[in-house]
């Protein structure tokens, strides 16, 4: 049988690359919106779009126009020095939270780490908590990256296990669960971290009522809260934030992914200048961070967010996504759907096969999404879908599962 290009790629990259992925077997070449193209010119649908990093799409002309422009004048300075984009992005970006200041980073691990620094020492210069006995409170199923401080609260078993001795430091709750929040909080808790929807988890939204309760909680026992909008954060649920949802504005906002465009990783931590005041030069920084190509890029990313459009979007095809996929709850195949915006996770009967083997099957068809934790499948299509194509996307789905 004829060795195919994909088969020749897969073998090479399994050969020469920790395998600390599973991708699908699908070698992407090229792609525009919401459609990628495989080196042997077959088209998907993409209905994952990079966990979020792709809210704009793939290729987006405002993002690449502004990124080239930028390319041709300079692209790192690194902070040893001013330059002329850096000013614009910190004011703009800071408006667009509504708060007052912005520390710039590259990922989103990195921009956790940032809020765990911060947050530890704001808690021993303002708050006053004796020196090392800092507590961070987060939730269970939880995903915030993958660095070795991340990873040590974190409960996924394959993102925790063998990478120890663990960071000490926090506390963790059910998710959900504001009277066991409650009882965690101490008056050495400097801060509650949490993901306003949890995403790798299966898209969870919490119980109406949590957030509000979490940030009423927070403010009167003089804790941080810390809202990781990463992946919900920026369009993706229909609002600018998913916090907003229920009216709530976090001490801190943790945001990456689609701050980016999907054109280069910028992330940032954006919160109050009595928070991130704290800092002095020196005790934290990136090369990378704030570099003028990502304040370019994301710029333009933060003055499409500024219209709405996108946010109206996401709201109204959310809507008619979240439509259609409860239509097949109680069908057999389908047990659950949960999600916000357009962002959904779908819980799969085992019977029917797992998320892994149902994303094949679609994969075959033209979609492509993601699995986890066994039996969910992730649908997050990017924003500048159009109805008819998230309808085909949706048909597919439909005759995978009959």
């Amino acid at each position: 049988m004829t060795e195919t290009r994909t088969d020749a790629l897969i073998s090479s990259a399994d050969a020469h690359s920790a395998h600390n992925y599973h991708p699908l077997p699908v070698v992407v070449a090229t792609a525009e919106g919401a459609w990628m193209t495989d080196v042997e010119g077959r088209r998907y649908l993409d209905m994952l779009a990079g966990y979020s990093a792709l809210n704009f799409g793939h290729g987006n002309r405002r993002l690449i126009d502004a990124a080239k422009a930028q390319l041709e004048r300079v692209t790192l300075t690194s902070r040893a020095f001013h330059h002329d984009r850096f000013a614009e992005f910190c004011t703009r970006l800071a408006a667009l939270c509504g708060m007052e200041m912005v520390l710039p980073m590259n990922t989103g691990a990195e921009a956790v780490e940032t809020a765990v620094k911060t947050a530890r020492k704001w808690g021993y210069k303002v708050k006053g908590v004796p020196d090392g006995r800092a507590r961070i409170v987060v939730a269970s199923d939880n995903f915030h990256g993958r660095t070795t401080t991340i990873v040590s609260f974190s409960t996924d078993p394959e993102a925790r296990a063998d990478f120890g001795p663990y960071t000490p430091g926090f506390e963790i709750v059910p998710y959900g669960d504001l009277e066991a929040l409650g009882r965690a909080v101490t008056d050495e808790t400097v801060a509650v971290l949490l993901e306003p929807i949890q995403g790798e988890a299966g898209v969870l939204v919490p119980p109406p009522g949590y957030l509000a309760g979490v940030r009423e909680l927070t403010r009167e026992r003089n804790v941080l809260f810390i809202a990781d909008e990463i992946q919900s954060g920026l369009g993706r649920t229909g609002k600018t934030f998913a916090c907003e949802h229920e009216e709530v504005v976090p001490d801190m906002y943790i945001l990456g992914k689609a701050l980016g465009g999907g054109v280069v990783p910028v992330s940032a931590v954006v919160s109050s200048a009595e928070v991130l005041g704290v800092f002095r030069p020196g005790e934290h920084g990136s090369t990378f961070g704030g570099n003028p190509l990502a304040c370019a890029v994301a710029l333009e990313v933060i003055a499409m967010l500024e219209t709405g459009e996108y946010q109206q979007k996401a709201t109204e095809l959310g809507d008619h996504l979240h439509r259609e996929l409860g239509l097949l709850v109680g069908g057999g195949a389908v047990r659950e759907v949960r999600g916000r915006g357009l962002w959904a996770g779908v819980d799969i009967d085992p019977s029917y096969g797992t998320g892994r083997e149902i994303s094949e099957k679609l994969m075959d068809r033209g979609v492509l999404v993601k699995d986890t934790h066994g039996s969910t499948i992730r649908i997050a299509p990017p924003l500048v879908i159009s109805k008819e194509d998230l309808d085909w996307g949706l048909d597919q789905l439909r005759a995978v599962l009959a």
